[in-house]
């Protein structure tokens, strides 16, 4: 990608994450939860079809966790991605459509909810 193009892709992306204003900030210069957006931008920079999100809310308040939640799940739908998240947070599990639990790198248990969020 061309490298002007490169920068007008990460800023759309910023300001999608509601970063936009803060593109010229250093990452120490961001609260932990504004770090997570600039990491979810990151991710999404080359289209992914899936999107891996390892503990996406384990280092943010139940807040600002919530709004990173909310956003991957607008993400995913805008963008028609598949979101895997791994999380020990049953909140943050009980926005899934689908859940396998894993105990010991063995499957314990997997279903499916009614809603489709």
């Amino acid at each position: 990608m061309p490298a002007a193009e490169a920068v007008a892709c990460g800023r759309e992306l910023l300001a999608r994450v509601g970063l936009g204003e803060r593109t010229e900030h250093k990452p120490f210069e961001l609260s932990g939860g504004e770090q997570q957006r600039v990491a979810i931008a990151r991710a999404l920079v080359n289209e992914p079809e899936l999107l891996l999100a390892d503990e996406p809310t384990g280092n943010l308040d139940s807040h600002t966790g919530g709004e990173i939640i909310e956003l991957l799940k607008s993400l995913r739908v805008e963008k028609h991605m598949t979101l895997a998240i791994a999380t020990h947070d049953a909140k943050v599990a009980a926005h899934a459509e689908r859940t396998v639990q894993l105990v010991d790198g063995q499957i314990r248990s997997s279903s499916s909810s009614a809603s489709s969020s």
